[in-house]
């Protein structure tokens, strides 16, 4: 059969057929093998200050959570907006569980709204129209936006917007839009660079090996935006999202100087509770002995200044973890113990 996607993963994979959705919706859902949480959560909530919003820094890099995946991005005399969902809904059917922290007509002026990718919840018509600013986005995503204006981006390709420079990323993800429209738009996420500090955006992924390519393309990475929820069932949804345990392996790989954890709480989107998902990321980083100062779980509607003095955390991973990656290590082990019984072998021969 011949292969009809247009773009495909770092490794060649695509999205997964339509039965694995039938088994989570239907199946294990009439069988009781699903997590049952309710719809709702309380997750922590700020109002942002849209009057000191107003302008961008000189220097470094302000950051405002709007939940879910949804940032406000100024610095460098530029204002940007990436992956804004600031509706009650996405579609008018999953409804918002909290935020926005800022609605489209609080916002700043906005020089471009950034689109990880098409899927509802990152790429909301709605919001991009209110807001009313140029697009950048993947590949083959144009189509999407109506008469918005889109720039289109291939993979590791730069587009400049006031000060700031963006880098469109891989990721390991797929895209649909309609019925006939799988992976015909590149998804991935953004390196965002301005006023001395760089801050990496990824959109939705799940973990791969790419993140350590990420990090040696963009050393130093002064913040790693990274999603930490919507796992849950994992034998489904490990393909395309990560859950915490992963969310800090990637914030190692990418060797960043701090995590700043996303897309949770705000849309009830798969099986596990809505508060759970901060919960197991802090028990992650404490079992890996990281340092505090390394990790930010923001609150909807909270600001992050990142200057190049305040970016770095106090203690950054030691270079052990950070170059750590399970799948090798086993790869590893299991060559070793591969080694083991050969040389057991040709010694038992040898007497």
């Amino acid at each position: 059969m011949a292969d009809t996607l247009r773009f495909r993963n770092l490794d060649g994979s695509g999205p997964g057929p339509f039965w694995r959705i039938f088994r989570w919706k239907v199946l294990d859902r009439l069988a009781g093998r699903t997590t049952r949480a309710p719809a709702r959560a309380l997750v922590p909530e700020v109002h942002a200050d849209a009057v000191a919003l107003r302008s961008p820094p000189s220097e470094g890099l302000r950051l405002t959570w709007l939940g879910h995946a949804s940032w406000l991005v100024q610095g460098a005399g530029a204002s940007v907006l990436i992956d804004p969902v600031l509706g009650p809904s996405i579609s008018g059917f999953i409804r918002r569980n909290a935020g926005p922290g800022l609605t489209a007509d609080q916002l700043p002026r906005i020089d471009a709204s950034l689109v990880t990718h098409n899927h509802y919840d990152h790429l909301d018509l709605p919001t991009l129209m209110a807001v009313g600013a140029p697009v950048v986005a993947g590949l083959g995503t144009r189509p999407d936006l109506r008469d918005l204006r889109c720039i289109e981006l291939a993979w590791w390709e730069r587009h400049q917007v006031g000060g700031l420079t963006l880098t469109f990323i891989p990721s390991q993800h797929w895209s649909r839009r309609g019925l006939a429209d799988v992976n015909r738009a590149l998804w991935g996420g953004f390196v965002v660079e301005g006023g001395g500090v760089r801050v990496y955006h990824a959109g939705d992924s799940a973990y791969f090996e790419g993140f350590g390519e990420i990090g040696r393309r963009f050393p130093e990475l002064d913040a790693a935006l990274l999603p930490i929820g919507a796992y849950d069932p994992e034998w489904f949804m490990r393909s395309q999202h990560m859950n915490p345990e992963e969310a800090v392996q990637a914030f190692l790989d990418l060797g960043a100087r701090r995590l700043v954890a996303m897309h949770w709480g705000t849309f009830k989107l798969t099986d596990e509770p809505l508060d759970e998902p901060p919960r197991r990321l802090r028990q992650e980083w404490a079992r890996r002995g990281l340092h505090g100062s390394g990790l930010s779980i923001p609150a909807i509607g909270e600001t992050l200044p990142l200057t190049p003095a305040t970016a770095r955390p106090l203690d950054p991973p030691e270079p052990g973890d950070r170059d750590r990656n399970p799948r090798r290590e086993r790869a590893a082990l299991r060559a070793a113990e591969v080694m083991r019984r050969v040389m057991g072998s040709e010694l038992r021969s040898a007497r």
